[in-house]
């Protein structure tokens, strides 16, 4: 089913008109298609859908801007695909005010698809074709094309609007230089990164999705080098975070490399597993993935802010300077190497993978009820590699700690950094896509 036969004529002309790459048959069958098919066995979720859309995007390399934060990316597609199908029906507050009153006969469906199809085109302009095949794909299924046409125009307003509000976000900006301090804790360039920069020097800068500003939850400072707090977290990196520790069992060390990719990822999975296992509606799926991407990609901005407001220095500084930290408990080690190889090119406190995961988890436990969820996790880095887990929070838990077994984390990064998710968590949840009150102001 072509976009522009759904439409009035005026409408799938402007729809041809504002795509920036050829839309042809030839053209389509050169391109590599965007993969997105149900679970065999299971109902396609056009949520689901787009979600794995971008997943696959953002895996591609080259895709995806190197300064700008795939966050951002995720928590753009789902709040309009969560506006447009809410739009039409109707339950929860908005994300945005809405423009105008949608046809309640419009497809929900459709909606969706149209929103997510338009905002990934504004981010992703060279993925159009494949975009677009994405898009007929998703209409597919649908019949009534009056409902279909009412939809698609739901999700295009939507998309658009959400594009505008995001478009002065500061996430455009270039990174801010960064000055590498000289003291024992100051971060410093790790290999094999030195001697550059690190990266999203800039992202506490962008405006958030739903927290009021970037430092709302910053975390107190991390322990003082002299603290015996510090030096135990120390050292217990330094032996089991170490590339072939004799001390971390096999387990731990699987631990520390199955977690090592972009974590946000492996959530957008898990939600995935949620949204089919529990045979959720478009509706209820719209507003899952809309909560949970809000929620991480304000945990990053989040942790972008704390990271360089305390320019903390990671652990492979902290082993082989440790004769300078003036802590009579922590011993250097000249050629101290982590067991992931790759030190991530940012300063440590707090964690990346501890804020994701503890937001993560706890939105999807909200959203639940309960946090038991039997789930398997495959890896982004591992291929084949699956770990299992019958709790949410079991699983957020070893994605932060994993950060200790890879040796690029402190146990003090992961206890702030999961403190700060759920902060975040709890924030967006009690302000955000929340059902309304009913009966209360002037309007009746």
């Amino acid at each position: 089913m072509r976009l522009a036969s759904l439409l009035p004529t005026s409408l799938g002309m402007l729809v041809t008109a504002c795509r920036d790459v050829p839309t042809n048959a030839d053209r389509r069958e050169s391109q590599r298609p965007l993969t997105s098919v149900a679970a065999p066995g299971r109902p396609t979720n056009v949520v689901v859908q787009w979600n794995r859309a971008l997943l696959q995007i953002v895996r591609t390399p080259g895709a995806q801007p190197p300064t700008v934060h795939s966050t951002r990316s995720f928590a753009m597609l789902h709040a309009a695909i969560y506006d447009a199908v809410n739009a039409i029906d109707g339950t929860y507050e908005p994300y945005l005010a809405p423009v105008a009153p949608a046809p309640r006969f419009a497809s929900p469906e459709a909606a969706a698809a149209s929103a997510a199809h338009d905002i990934l085109v504004a981010l992703y302009p060279g993925m159009t074709p494949q975009l677009d095949q994405q898009l007929d794909q998703s209409l597919g299924s649908l019949r009534d094309h009056k409902a279909i046409a009412a939809g698609i125009e739901v999700g295009r307003l939507v998309a658009s609007r959400l594009v505008a509000e995001r478009s002065n976000d500061g996430s455009a900006g270039a990174p801010i230089p960064f000055v590498f301090g000289r003291e024992p804790g100051d971060y410093q360039s790790t290999p094999p990164n030195f001697p550059a920069q690190p990266v999203f020097t800039h992202w506490s800068h962008v405006t958030p999705f739903a927290l009021a500003r970037a430092d709302q939850f910053r975390p107190a400072a991390p322990p003082p080098l002299t603290s015996a707090e510090y030096a135990r977290s120390l050292n217990e990196v330094e032996a089991f975070g170490v590339v072939g520790s004799t001390v971390a069992s096999a387990d731990e060390a699987v631990t520390g490399r199955f977690w090592n990719g972009p974590i946000q990822n492996y959530w957008n999975e898990i939600a995935q597993s949620v949204a089919l296992d529990r045979h959720l509606t478009i509706a209820e799926s719209a507003r899952l993935f809309a909560l949970l991407d809000i929620t991480i990609a304000d945990g990053v901005i989040a942790f972008y802010d704390a990271k360089y407001a305390y320019a903390r220095w990671r652990p492979v500084t902290a082993i082989r300077a440790a004769d300078s930290d003036g802590n009579a408990a922590t011993a250097a080690d000249a050629g101290w190497l982590p067991e992931v190889g790759n030190t991530p090119a940012d300063p440590t406190y707090p964690g990346a993978h501890s804020v994701i995961s503890a937001a993560a988890a706890a939105v999807l436990t909200s959203f639940l009820g309960r946090d038991r969820f039997d789930l398997v996790v495959t890896s982004e880095v591992l291929p084949g590699v699956t770990r299992s887990f019958a709790s949410l929070s079991a699983a957020a838990e070893e994605a932060g700690l994993s950060r200790i077994f890879a040796g690029v984390h402190v146990r003090d990064d992961h206890t702030a950094g999961a403190r700060l998710g759920r902060d975040v968590a709890e924030f967006v949840a009690a302000h955000f896509l929340r059902a309304p009150v009913r009966g209360l102001g002037s309007g009746g």
